[in-house]
């Protein structure tokens, strides 16, 4: 079984604002919010909390990086997959730092957090193979006329992404959206925000333009309601619960019809057995060392 680095202990927590146009920023209202270690209670730090202001800025920065002309619309297809590979290298890099971060603040064992660092790394990897194979087709019509489709960016995709897979859920939603020349706004959940500010960083580290990718933290009925009420949000991503995923999609239709992706309802079962324990030891002793 591969070995892997074991966890940092208290890792330092580098990032707690908002990051819009690929600025750390703090929220217009100056308001904070407490992030909490669910293993014990007590509070990690405060993060910058957002709402319908910090939303209306967050657009901005993304339809300047949207519009006809810009390096992000003008950029060849192959060099966005090579921005997204880039941000997979960084995220290997930083596997060990990334897995410690979500395990303090999600509470989830470092081991299975290490393992989602590196699956979410192959997965921007996947999509930045796509990037450049996305066409259309040639149809055939009767006449002296030719026919072809051409698929075209969405726009300004909104993303609301749960606490329990932080990463896995961030990278979900921005490998495909960057591949096919998207520009995406962020709203990590409340409860564990911080490899989403952390994973931003890396975007900029790796050179995405200015205003293709935004981070804006904050709470559902804020945050939330401003990205999928935005007229000029052309696309709601959101993974959760059906109850306000309900919510969302008669949000999402008030204002421009969104295009609307809702992964609803989710469920975790685990059959655990009488040795349980004795495998977790051989299993950690394996992996760790």
């Amino acid at each position: 079984m591969a070995q892997f680095p074991p966890p940092i202990r208290n890792p330092e927590v580098k990032f707690t604002k908002l990051f819009i146009n690929n600025e750390f920023v703090d929220s217009v209202s100056g308001k904070t919010f407490p992030t909490i270690n669910p293993t014990n209670g007590q509070k990690i730090c405060d993060v910058s909390e957002g709402d319908k202001a910090d939303i209306d800025k967050a657009v901005e920065s993304a339809k300047a990086a949207f519009k006809l002309g810009s390096p992000w619309r003008r950029m060849d297809a192959s060099k966005r997959g090579a921005l997204l590979y880039k941000v997979a290298q960084l995220m290997e890099r930083d596997a060990q730092y990334l897995g410690s971060l979500e395990t303090l603040d999600n509470g989830k064992p470092y081991m299975n957090a290490f393992g989602e660092m590196m699956f979410s790394a192959n997965m921007l990897k996947y999509y930045a193979g796509s990037a450049d194979k996305v066409g259309g087709k040639t149809i055939p019509v009767d006449g002296d006329y030719m026919c072809y489709t051409r698929h075209e960016p969405v726009g300004i995709c909104g993303a609301v992404i749960p606490w329990n897979y932080p990463v896995c859920m961030f990278a979900l939603k921005l490998a495909p959206a960057l591949a096919c020349g998207n520009v995406i706004i962020f709203k990590p959940a409340e409860q564990t925000p911080l490899t989403a500010l952390y994973m931003a960083a890396l975007c900029k580290e790796a050179g995405i333009p200015a205003g293709v990718v935004n981070v804006v933290n904050g709470y559902g009925p804020t945050a939330g309601a401003a990205i999928t009420a935005h007229p000029e949000v052309d696309k709601i991503a959101f993974t959760g619960s059906t109850e306000v995923g309900q919510i969302i999609l008669q949000a999402s239709g008030a204002t421009n019809i969104k295009r609307t992706t809702l992964e609803l309802g989710g469920k975790s079962p685990n059959v655990v057995m009488d040795d349980a324990d004795s495998l977790y030891y051989v299993y950690n002793n394996k992996c760790a060392g």
